[in-house]
């Protein structure tokens, strides 16, 4: 089977993933495009032989279309998972599920009356290798039980209307959907320590950030972003247990000696760290809707949590206490107690 994708939103991302559904995934093809600029999604949809729409509504609807991307604007999100849902359609949503709790809970209740999965959010890190690794080696109790994680995510530099609430909203999250995955755990409470500030930051910036969670097991995370480090774009995580430690591997490199100098090349965006990550997470996706399985994925209520955490996380930032993230007891439907 031959999965017909409509893709909602044709920025970078939209057209990124709509290249990688059409030159890297086998088995599906995107039929159908749309996007706030018309224009853009008439380019977008010539450039793959699929029709240009005028609206969300419109793709989901459209009958030559078995699963709905969307890939918009965040605060859209909303709307086109919520009628995808409706319609019945497997729908792939990038982050976030919805800006705000009272919206991911909305799509969490639609999707349980639904009576069946439909809902992947776009988290990528867990469809890493070494994540994936990290996550086999702490199941199987290789180090004991996890006491500590230590975090950083860090990039060369950031535009100017990067706000510092954004490090939690749009960076953060990442490690806080994977955490909970590599955890199986919930995190209860955050909160954010500002050390002293790096001067090639834009003014209005608080960089770097420490952020740290504690989980429903009492596990302790702290988490460094710094969103101005210079020299590259790096990922970090190492997770301390009752029997040893577990360390996420960097990218692999080639060493090179010369000029009495031994050196490795640092990556310098997200996009190349995680470019395999994303093609095997669209693979997987695929997989499922050709076969008529639930997605394994992110769930809608993993996205309901990231949106959740980080709004604490944002809180606890301009407040400077510890915030409870409050989250609402995991339904049955997606794992949790009744």
């Amino acid at each position: 089977m031959t999965v017909r994708v409509g893709v909602i939103g044709a920025g970078w991302i939209g057209k990124e993933h709509i290249r990688r559904l059409t030159d890297t995934v086998t088995g599906a093809r995107v039929t159908a495009v749309t996007d706030i600029d018309a224009a853009r999604a008439g380019e977008a949809a010539a450039e793959v032989g699929a029709r240009a729409l005028p609206d969300g509504a419109a793709v989901v609807a459209a009958d030559d279309v078995d699963a709905v991307l969307v890939t918009s604007w965040g605060p859209t999100h909303a709307e086109h998972v919520l009628n995808a849902v409706a319609a019945g359609k497997p729908v792939f949503c990038e982050k976030p599920l919805a800006t705000t709790a009272e919206d991911c809970l909305r799509i969490v209740e639609a999707e349980t009356s639904h009576g069946r999965r439909l809902v992947q959010v776009g988290f990528m890190r867990r469809y890493d290798a070494g994540y994936r690794q990290m996550k086999q080696v702490i199941d199987a109790g290789r180090i004991g039980k996890p006491l500590i994680v230590h975090c950083a995510h860090r990039n060369p530099t950031v535009p100017e209307s990067y706000t510092s609430e954004m490090a939690a909203l749009d960076t953060a999250v990442h490690e806080v959907d994977v955490l909970r995955w590599l955890l199986d755990d919930e995190i209860a409470s955050t909160q954010v320590i500002t050390p002293r500030s790096t001067s090639k930051r834009f003014a209005h910036l608080k960089d770097p950030q420490i952020m740290l969670f504690e989980t429903a097991r009492g596990v302790r995370i702290d988490l460094e972003v710094f969103v101005n480090c210079r020299y590259g774009y790096d990922i970090q995580c190492e997770a301390v247990g009752e029997e040893g430690l577990v360390r996420l591997p960097d990218p692999a490199a080639v060493g090179v000696r010369t000029a009495a100098r031994h050196s490795t090349d640092v990556l310098t965006d997200w996009v190349g760290r995680f470019r395999d990550a994303f093609d095997t997470e669209f693979r997987e996706w695929i997989a499922s809707v050709a076969a008529g399985d639930e997605p394994t994925g992110p769930s809608a209520w993993d996205g309901y949590a990231a949106t959740v955490i980080t709004a604490a996380t944002v809180e606890a930032l301009r407040s400077g206490r510890v915030v409870a993230t409050d989250l609402k007891p995991r339904p049955a439907f997606y794992g949790g107690a009744a």
